[in-house]
């Protein structure tokens, strides 16, 4: 495949040198104005990077005393053409509060405020606490009290041990329950959402310890819900869940067969890794693994919900702006389940960031991880504008990697209807050269990048992969209302490992709503897999309309590498769709304008899957110069078992397409790169370099980490 002149703002080139020119400029840059170190102390100047000998100067101890000084320094020269930097050293420093900026924390454009790591030095501030003083029972366990639990003070669900994530104990051990009957809902939740379901024999249990403590989680089609049992009916084989799901839509019911797991069962406590707390009486107990020693191994238990809040006065026009993070890492966010259970959205829409932002512009994240969270690493909210997150990696989460925008409907929680007001707006955030990975660790259904009612957004040139559900989302309008969601440009990312069997009705790419000017283009996306329908690559849905969708090379998803429900005027073009399973195009549903133009693309399979799938029935599409070539037994064949010339002769479409091999270097090895006389070429095929998908510059700060464990298996 022959490399492709991209545009500036895409290129390699000019992106490495920006970098390069950052970096020259950072060591030419006057030493830092003030230092922070973990042997600091708050009561010094601040203005050494170590400790004096006698102890009379040094670093400070926190970053909010850092913070304090950058204040009262900005007020002595208030005419400051020259950046503020406050260099932080190596170690853990551990929160008591989040990391919170105001807008007397702002920077200007010439002085902007500058939190960075000390050299390649590597500081973590962490919302979690360590464990310590363990005791070893006879069976191998490790037991700790903990009096703010049994206070009712601390509650966690997530547990971290030498850097890895180890979960609750659940049943069963592998795989899923299945919903044995739909229940009735209670009085209390009838007409509101549902409640009850029967269960199979042998599966729950009245007689648990801590019954209330122990979650049922039943998976929907496209969300997950977790809700404490109320009570458990032994002779009717029925469970009743505190709370309820959002509603009672089909997706959203207890359907015969649906799958569930109950998760924190103390009696379940077997496998090593495993751990539970018991919060009556404040034990925390922990199956080691082969190797871990409760003297040697950290053990770290989440406190904190948010770690770094950004938070200007949108009412006020304040801002927090041109503040910079650099090379910081933010570990450790809590979260738990709430009293009355929680029945999640789509996306997890509802759930909050480690890392929160509002009415902030001009704010720069880089080489910065955030990383072991409970919901989603960062989130751009209300009234963000112009803000990056460049080179950073979000790792092991709970949720989803990065929000941005707004969501409807209000009742979902605390997202916010799309604002009319145009300060109040979310738009031109730009992710770029990020690792967004390991996702959905507690909430399978968020997504990588996620962008709601919030147009002129860039997400480019990043890794996104291990997560429950789409990778990307795009729009969050159902149908042909009015979106704020338009010219966003999702381009040159690498997205795989996505999915994985959990979910249904989700793609690599999912996008929502008119939303002209959006362009998904030069993305690297594989092994989508869903659990029912669904497990597409490139999906429109519900309404999409005006977006482009071009030079992207998708291959084995478990339904068609592309599929629009329905929408309008969409353009597929010169895309590699390959080895797709159930078929290869899908097409829901019909509708009087034109759904989409289709192409000059690639489609290639070797199973007997069809070439469409869904419905064709209509005209209202435009298909040509496009090559389509099947390696199986199965010839090609169009909709309704047309070949190739009874289509262009009776349906009109695909006039100047062929099929024919398509020259691939070597498919079977993911080469899809066109030998120099492939037949694609002659159609108008114009080649791209799949291989410029994806970072561009290794990950550094979790590049040391263990692997993250599979949530659900």
């Amino acid at each position: 495949m022959t490399q492709r002149l991209c545009p500036l703002r895409h290129a390699v080139v000019p992106f490495a040198a920006a970098g390069l020119m950052f970096l020259c400029a950072l060591s030419q840059a006057a030493p830092p104005d003030f230092f922070v170190a973990a042997n600091g102390n708050d009561r010094w100047s601040g203005k050494l990077a170590e400790p004096k000998a006698d102890k009379s100067d040094g670093p400070f101890a926190s970053f909010e005393r850092a913070q304090q000084a950058v204040r009262e320094l900005k007020k002595s020269q208030a005419e400051r053409d020259a950046a503020i930097v406050v260099a932080i050293r190596g170690g853990t420093y551990w929160l008591q509060s989040p990391i919170s900026f105001g807008p007397d924390d702002s920077g200007t454009e010439k002085a902007p405020v500058v939190y960075q790591a000390f050299g390649d030095e590597r500081p973590v501030f962490s919302g979690g606490r360590p464990i310590t003083g363990w005791k070893t029972d006879p069976p191998g366990r490790w037991s700790v009290d903990l009096p703010e639990v049994k206070d009712g003070k601390w509650h966690f669900c997530q547990l971290f041990v030498g850097d890895q994530r180890r979960f609750r104990p659940r049943l069963p051990k592998q795989g899923y329950f299945k919903i044995a009957k739909q229940g009735d809902s209670t009085p209390k939740a009838a007409g509101k959402g549902f409640d009850r379901f029967g269960f199979g024999e042998g599966e729950l249990d009245a007689g648990w310890a801590n019954l209330n403590d122990v979650e049922v989680m039943p998976f929907h089609s496209w969300t997950a819900s977790r809700l404490p049992i109320a009570s458990i009916d032994p002779e009717q084989k029925t469970v009743t869940v505190i709370g309820r799901t959002t509603g009672t839509s089909s997706w959203t019911a207890f359907h015969k067969g649906h799958r569930y797991l109950a998760v924190n069962v103390k009696e379940a406590l077997t496998e090593p890794g495993e751990w539970y707390l018991d919060r009556p009486s404040g034990r925390l107990t922990y199956l080691p693994k082969p190797g871990e020693d409760p003297q040697q191994t950290a053990v770290v238990a989440p406190r904190l919900r948010y770690l770094v809040l950004l938070a200007g006065d949108l009412a006020q026009r304040r801002w927090v702006q041109h503040v910079q993070l650099r090379g910081l890492s933010f570990a450790h966010s809590n979260w738990t389940t709430p009293p009355e259970g929680q029945s999640f959205p789509q996306a997890e829409v509802n759930l909050g960031a480690a890392v929160a932002a509002t009415a902030t512009r001009h704010v720069v994240f880089e080489n910065c991880a955030v990383r072991h969270t409970g919901e989603y690493a960062v989130a751009f909210g209300p009234g963000c504008q112009h803000n990056r997150l460049e080179s950073c990696e979000l790792f092991d989460l709970g949720a989803g990697g990065v929000k941005i925008g707004s969501a409807l409907p209000a009742e979902w929680g605390d997202t916010l209807a799309p604002p009319k007001d145009d300060e109040a707006l979310v738009s031109h955030q730009t992710i770029r050269n990020c690792r967004i990975a390991h996702g959905g660790r507690l909430h399978s259904a968020a997504i990588g990048v996620w962008i709601g009612h919030s147009p002129y957004n860039v997400v480019e040139h990043n890794d996104v992969y291990d997560f429950y559900y789409s990778a990307f989302s795009v729009g969050w309008v159902w149908g042909y209302a009015q979106s704020r969601a338009h010219h966003n440009d999702i381009g040159f990312n690498h997205a795989y490992r996505i999915g994985q069997g959990v979910l249904s009705d989700m793609g690599c790419i999912y996008t929502l709503g008119i939303s002209p000017g959006t362009v998904i283009h030069d993305n690297r996306f594989h092994d989508v897999t869903s659990f029912d329908y669904g497990g597409w690559g490139l999906y429109t849905d519900e309404g999409s309309s005006g977006i482009v969708m071009k030079n992207n090379l998708v291959y084995r998803c478990s339904r068609a590498g592309f599929h629009q429900h329905y929408g309008k005027e969409n353009r597929i073009e010169n895309n590699i769709l390959a080895f797709n399973g159930e078929q290869q195009l899908q097409r829901s549903r019909t509708e009087e304008h034109i759904s989409f133009w289709f192409e000059r693309n690639i489609v290639y399979w070797d199973n007997d899957s069809p070439l469409q799938g869904s419905n064709w029935r209509d005209d209202n599409f435009r298909m040509d110069y496009n090559l389509y070539f099947s390696a199986g037994q199965k010839p090609v064949t169009f909709f309704g078992g047309l070949t190739l010339e009874q289509w262009q002769q009776k349906r009109k479409q695909d006039q100047h397409s062929i099929i024919a091999d398509p020259g691939f270097v070597d498919a079977k090895q993911d080469d899809f790169r066109l030998k120099p006389d492939s037949p694609a070429l002659k159609l108008g095929f114009q080649p791209f370099d799949a291989s410029k998908a994806g970072r561009l510059t290794p990950a550094v700060l979790t590049k040391d980490l263990p692997p993250v464990p599979a949530a659900f298996e």
